[in-house]
C-alpha cells in the first residue's frame, strides 16, 4: 500500500506575486519533514481557507460553511482529506467521511482546493500519497533556493512545451519571457495542469528576487 504523508498548511500567496492575481499558491509542507508540495487554487478557495484558518466570523455561510452546517445536522464528520492521484498536472482528491460511531465511511471525490477547504473547517489531517510529493513536491535548501524531489522510478513525459522531469521543466522555463512565463502560467491554470503551473510561478518568483 502506498504510503501517506500527513501535510499542514504553510501559507498562501497570490500566484503573480502580488495581490491582484485571480489565482493563489497554496502551499503544504510534510508534518515530519521539510518536503512541500505546492497547489494553485482560485481566489474564492483562497479567501475560503484563508477565513477558515484566522477564524474569522463572517454574517452568512459560504459554500464550505454550508457544507460543515449540512454535515454537522447529519452527524458526519471528515476524518481525512487524501490527495491520491497527479495526472497530467491535475492533482485529484478525496474526502473521507464517517458517521458519529465510525462505523460507516464513504469516500467522495473533491477538487483538492474545496477538500483542503473543507479539511480546515473540521480539523481534518491532510495526507498525500508519497509518490505524489515526490514528482510535484520540492525542498528549500539554505539559500531559500528550490531543490525538486527526485523519484528513483521517475519516468520522463512530454508535454506540449516542456518534459516533466524536474531539470527538463526548470531549463525550458529560463528561455521564456516574463510577460511569456504569465501567460504560460495562465494556460497552465486553464488547462488544470497544476503541476507545470506551481514550477511557472517558481520561476516567475526566482525573477523577481
Amino acid at each position: 500500500m502506498e504510503k501517506k504523508i500527513l501535510m499542514k498548511i504553510i501559507g498562501i500567496s497570490a500566484a503573480h506575486g502580488n495581490q491582484t492575481s485571480n489565482n493563489y499558491l497554496l502551499l503544504l509542507e510534510e508534518m515530519n519533514g521539510n518536503r512541500r508540495l505546492p497547489v494553485v487554487i482560485g481566489v474564492f478557495e483562497a479567501q475560503s481557507i484563508a477565513i477558515a484558518l484566522e477564524k474569522v466570523k463572517i454574517q452568512r455561510p459560504i459554500s464550505h460553511d454550508l457544507f460543515k452546517n449540512f454535515a454537522d445536522a447529519f452527524h458526519i464528520s471528515v476524518k481525512e482529506v487524501l490527495i491520491y492521484n497527479l495526472v497530467e498536472g491535475v492533482f485529484y482528491s478525496k474526502l473521507v467521511c464517517t458517521d458519529l460511531s465510525g462505523d460507516i465511511e464513504h469516500e467522495i471525490d473533491a477538487r483538492t482546493s474545496d477538500a483542503i477547504a473543507i479539511a480546515v473547517r473540521f480539523d481534518a489531517p491532510i495526507y498525500v500519497y508519497e509518490f505524489i510529493l515526490k514528482e510535484a513536491g520540492y525542498t528549500v535548501d539554505e539559500n531559500d533556493n528550490v531543490v525538486p524531489i527526485q523519484s528513483h522510478n521517475e519516468q520522463e513525459q512530454e508535454s506540449e512545451t516542456v518534459s516533466k522531469s524536474a531539470e527538463d521543466v526548470a531549463d525550458a522555463l529560463r528561455k521564456y519571457s516574463l510577460e511569456e512565463l504569465q501567460q504560460q502560467l495562465q494556460k497552465a491554470i486553464s488547462e488544470e495542469k497544476y503541476e507545470l503551473a506551481a514550477k511557472i510561478h517558481q520561476e516567475i518568483e526566482r525573477r523577481k528576487s
